[in-house]
């Protein structure tokens, strides 16, 4: 470990103790008036450093900066501690329409439907007001439907780099069928089908309210 290396820890220490987002070595640098390289170097061996005597937090690169953590073997005390004021946990419905999103993404709210099988209007509603996914697009293949993909803080809550970490599918399903089931629902919203039933729908929505006007 070079001098400047070693000079360089503490601050770097104080600046992602106070950053409640990634900082990039970039950045970092700029801010101490130092080496790029340097300072990746310093933020490398710090995390190594953290793993290797397992602190109660690490030290991790995601969404292409750094940033600390706490532990993974310390979050059931974490949950206790936190679980009385913590009113952004997110639900098995938002957590079943971002993981949809996020491994079919771009996604109309149409696509989370196809797989979920349930209306989730609600559960997007509440991703987009979390900052989980944003609105990307339109599909214009589907009645100009919007598009939603995961942000940027999607990747910060999960620990991810990008979303090339993400976990493979078959982790997810307990057996082979359920598997390839999941791969048939995605792989669905690439053909026409979609469309179709966002045009039925509308065109369901226009009858119901001619019907509407009908009686009146």
């Amino acid at each position: 470990m070079s001098d400047r290396t070693e000079e360089l820890r503490g601050p770097l220490e104080a600046l992602l103790f106070v950053s409640d987002e990634p900082v990039n070595a970039a950045r970092l640098a700029k801010i101490l008036d130092a080496d790029p390289v340097e300072v990746d170097k310093a933020l490398r061996e710090l995390s190594d450093e953290y793993a290797d005597e397992e602190r109660g937090f690490q030290l991790r690169e995601v969404a292409g900066g750094w940033r600390m953590y706490t532990h993974p073997a310390h979050h059931p005390y974490i949950e206790q501690f936190v679980l009385s004021w913590d009113t952004r946990r997110l639900s098995q419905a938002a957590l079943e329409a971002l993981a949809v999103i996020a491994y079919h993404q771009p996604v109309s709210r149409g696509g989370v439907n196809a797989v979920r099988g349930v209306n989730s209007e609600a559960v997007i509603a509440s991703l987009v007001e979390k900052g989980l996914i944003r609105e990307t697009g339109r599909d214009k293949n589907a009645g100009n439907a919007i598009l939603y993909a995961t942000t940027r803080a999607f990747l910060e809550k999960f620990g991810l780099k990008d979303l090339a970490e993400l976990p493979p599918l078959e982790e997810f399903a307990p057996d082979p069928d359920t598997e390839r089931a999941i791969r048939e629902r995605l792989n669905a919203l690439d053909g026409p089908t979609l469309a179709d039933e966002d045009v039925e729908d509308d065109e369901d929505d226009d009858k119901c309210e001619d019907s509407i006007d009908d009686v009146e």
